[in-house]
């Protein structure tokens, strides 16, 4: 058996053109999307990922800004900067890009950013929603996973999922929205005593650890779906590659379906971003609207 390579760009691509004839509508009422991205000092580590997402917010419809400040800037500054943009109704999505300098915590960025602005789904009100499998904002590189694993030809209503990794804001996020869609989920992590006994049961698995190599063939169930959420950089033969948390040529020998990285789960998550930016600035609209419109 050979598994099916998952075409995220593919996926990615309808998602993006739905958001941009969306994005169109709401122009047309006034409400031209538009997001800001914040970044704080070296800007060499998130670069390509700023680059990457304004040139698919471009594709999108969606206007983008690109801000940094200097590294030593203070926590509170950063707040009253983000406060400022909460209050801005022309902006309608806020970006903090990561790394950031160590006096900078990130987790204060994002409850600073108001929950319908934050279009990386990272407040902790988004995070909670999930929760009530309420989407409205979730959460890019989780909803992303799952998206992918809908698309496959796979009964959601009682498959077997486990989840290796449980951060936050992908692992987390995927056990929650699997269970919402019917699925039997395990979550294993760091202190799970045999990881594997656990994934050659499951229909699909996703793996999001910063591992690579953690997830190979024999770890798998024949015909199942495997989703790897990871990024790394190793040393190849030719020079630094990215890679993802699977070694992918024996996965690819077991599994049933495969996301390659990059090129899978990467490309739907920036797509997620400006589907969350264009649902974003109709909230906004709608807020607005309900809030100051004149009575009759």
């Amino acid at each position: 058996m050979t598994a099916t390579v998952i075409d995220g760009r593919a996926i990615a691509a309808e998602i993006r053109a739905a958001a941009a004839a969306e994005a169109s509508r709401l122009a047309e009422a006034g409400w031209a999307p538009r997001l800001v991205s914040i970044s704080v000092g070296d800007v060499a580590a998130a670069e390509l990922y700023v680059r990457n997402q304004q040139r698919q917010a471009e594709a999108s419809g969606v206007a983008f800004e690109a801000r940094n400040y200097p590294e030593d800037i203070s926590l509170e500054q950063l707040i009253g900067v983000v406060r400022g943009l909460n209050a801005d109704p022309r902006v309608n999505g806020i970006i903090i890009q990561r790394p950031l300098p160590g006096h900078i915590p990130v987790k204060a960025l994002q409850k600073t950013v108001h929950p319908l602005k934050d279009v990386e789904g990272m407040h902790p009100a988004s995070i909670g929603n999930i929760v009530y499998n309420d989407l409205t904002l979730g959460p890019c590189t989780a909803v992303a996973a799952v998206e992918i694993l809908k698309t496959l030809p796979l009964k959601l209503e009682g498959l077997d999922v486990t989840v290796i990794g449980h951060s936050e804001i992908v692992g987390k996020p995927i056990a929650f929205l699997m269970m919402g869609l019917g699925a039997t989920v395990t979550v294993c992590h760091h202190m799970t005593r045999q990881v594997s006994v656990h994934s050659r049961r499951a229909d699909a698995v996703f793996v999001a650890v910063g591992k690579p190599g953690l997830v190979t063939g024999e770890m798998l169930k024949p015909g199942a779906a495997l989703i790897d959420i990871g990024i790394n950089q190793v040393d190849g033969p030719d020079g630094p590659r990215v890679v993802g948390d699977a070694d992918f040529e024996s996965c690819r020998e077991v599994a049933g379906w495969i996301t390659p990285v990059p090129g899978g789960v990467g490309p739907v998550t920036v797509s997620i971003l400006m589907k969350n930016a264009v649902m974003a600035t109709r909230l906004q609209m709608e807020h607005y609207t309900a809030s100051f419109a004149a009575a009759e």
